[in-house]
């Protein structure tokens, strides 16, 4: 690893507008710090695991199996993004697979540690949920917007086709 510490890659992520650098030490102690070789997978589509993810180097693959058991790749996660938001939130089934391109380095925080520190430091936990919360509506936006440009396309209409 490239001698980051984890509050230093978490600083560099989507997740920690909200925090102080004082919060971010916190989070910090309550994670975990993985490096990841070459086609390792992080979270196999299908599984249940409630387990936060910031990409701190390299690259993750969103990749999901088909009916035919092909499988595509739907994103590329960079540095800073999140990974596995809604299973740490609501506990459901990882809906792709996360495979490493590349090394790669990820600060895995588990949902039970953040929630150890809801009584002692409710501030913490509020403003990494906010920043969750962003993060996943920034997604939807993106991806209604690309549903919009989709439908214009395929009915030829809006624009120029």
């Amino acid at each position: 690893m490239s001698g980051e510490s984890a509050c230093d890659l978490i600083q560099h992520s989507t997740l920690t507008s909200d925090l102080s650098q004082e919060q971010c030490e916190q989070l910090a102690g309550l994670t975990q710090l993985r490096q990841l070789d070459n086609g390792e997978v992080l979270i196999q589509q299908g599984e249940k695991d409630q387990t936060l993810h910031i990409i701190g180097h390299g690259v993750l693959a969103v990749e999901r199996s088909t009916a035919g058991d092909e499988v595509v790749t739907l994103h590329m996660l960079k540095p800073g993004d999140l990974a596995g938001a809604m299973g740490f939130i609501d506990g459901t089934e990882r809906a792709a697979t996360l495979r490493a391109v590349g090394k790669t380095v990820v600060v895995s925080l588990r949902r039970e540690d953040l929630e150890s520190v809801l009584e002692t430091n409710p501030q913490l936990v509020y403003g990494v949920m906010r920043g969750i919360v962003r993060n996943v509506h920034r997604i939807l936006r993106e991806m209604n917007l690309q549903h919009v440009e989709l439908t214009n396309y395929i009915t030829k209409s809006h624009g120029r086709y």
